[in-house]
C-alpha cells in the first residue's frame, strides 16, 4: 500500500505515531516536503537516518523548502520505479523533481521545492537555498514526462498546492502566504493532466478540500483511496 503524509522537519516521534504500527513490508510512506533529516551531516542524524533505515516499509518524500539541498545535490541520482531518485540510506529515498513513479500499478508525479515564506528570516541565518525554487529544465521534464503518460496519472504529490486551491485557503486562512511561480505552474498541470487524487504539505494544515486534493501536515493518508488512517 502507498501512504502519504505531510511536512516532518526532522521530528522524529513523527514515526512513533500509532497509525505507522498497521504499515508492512513492501509498504510505501511518502512525505509532501520538508522532510528535514538530512540536515548537517552529523553524528546524531546519521545514527537517525540508520534507525529509519530499518523501518519495515519504504520512506521517500519530495523536497520542501526546509531540506539542505547542498547534500540532497551532492546524492549520486539513481532509478526506482520509473523516475529519478536520491537514496538517502537503505530505505529512504527523495523522490526527485518532475518525475513519474510506477509503484503498485499507480503512476505517480512528483513536484517538489518552493518559495520560503519565512526568506528574509532565513536568509539572514544563512539557512535559506535558492535551490528551494524549481529549475526551468525541472518544470520542462515534469512536463514532458507527464506527456510520455498521456498526461494521465493516478497521483500527484508535491509540496506545494496549485494556485487555485491556495487561493481558496488564503481567503479562509491568514496565515497562508499568497500565489508564487510554483503554484502558477502547478495550476496548468492540474488543467492538463488527468489524475485521481493530489496531496500536498506546505501549509501545515490537514484538510481534505475536494475529492481530489488534499492538504496534510500530520494526517496519515492512503493514497489510492484517499482515507484517513485512524
Amino acid at each position: 500500500m502507498i501512504y502519504v503524509t505531510g511536512d516532518m522537519h526532522g521530528v522524529l516521534s513523527r514515526f512513533d505515531d500509532p497509525r505507522l504500527r498497521s504499515l508492512k513490508s513492501g509498504d510505501t510512506l511518502i512525505v509532501c516536503g520538508d522532510f528535514g533529516f538530512l540536515w548537517d551531516g552529523s553524528k546524531e542524524e546519521m545514527n537517525v537516518l540508520k534507525k529509519l533505515a530499518k523501518k519495515k516499509y519504504m520512506i521517500c518524500f519530495v523536497d520542501g523548502t526546509h531540506e539542505n539541498f547542498d547534500m540532497l545535490s551532492k546524492l549520486k541520482v539513481k532509478k526506482w520505479h520509473g523516475g529519478k531518485v536520491h537514496q538517502i540510506a537503505g530505505n529512504i529515498l527523495h523522490l526527485m523533481r518532475g518525475q513519474v513513479f510506477e509503484l503498485e500499478n499507480q503512476k505517480i508525479f512528483t513536484m517538489g521545492g518552493g518559495e520560503s515564506p519565512d526568506i528574509e528570516i532565513r536568509f539572514e541565518m544563512n539557512t535559506w537555498s535558492e535551490m528551494e525554487i524549481p529549475t526551468r529544465d525541472e518544470l520542462v521534464e515534469g512536463v514532458d514526462n507527464l506527456q510520455k503518460y498521456g498526461g494521465s496519472v493516478d497521483l500527484i504529490i508535491t509540496h506545494e498546492p496549485p494556485a487555485k486551491i491556495k487561493e481558496f485557503l488564503l481567503l479562509q486562512n491568514e496565515s497562508v502566504t499568497g500565489i508564487t511561480a510554483i503554484n502558477t505552474y502547478l495550476e496548468d498541470v492540474g488543467k492538463t493532466c488527468e489524475f485521481k487524487h493530489w496531496y500536498f504539505g506546505s501549509l501545515h494544515l490537514d484538510k481534505f478540500i475536494s475529492n481530489t486534493h488534499a492538504s496534510l501536515f500530520t494526517n496519515i493518508v492512503n493514497a489510492v483511496t484517499g482515507e484517513a488512517l485512524r
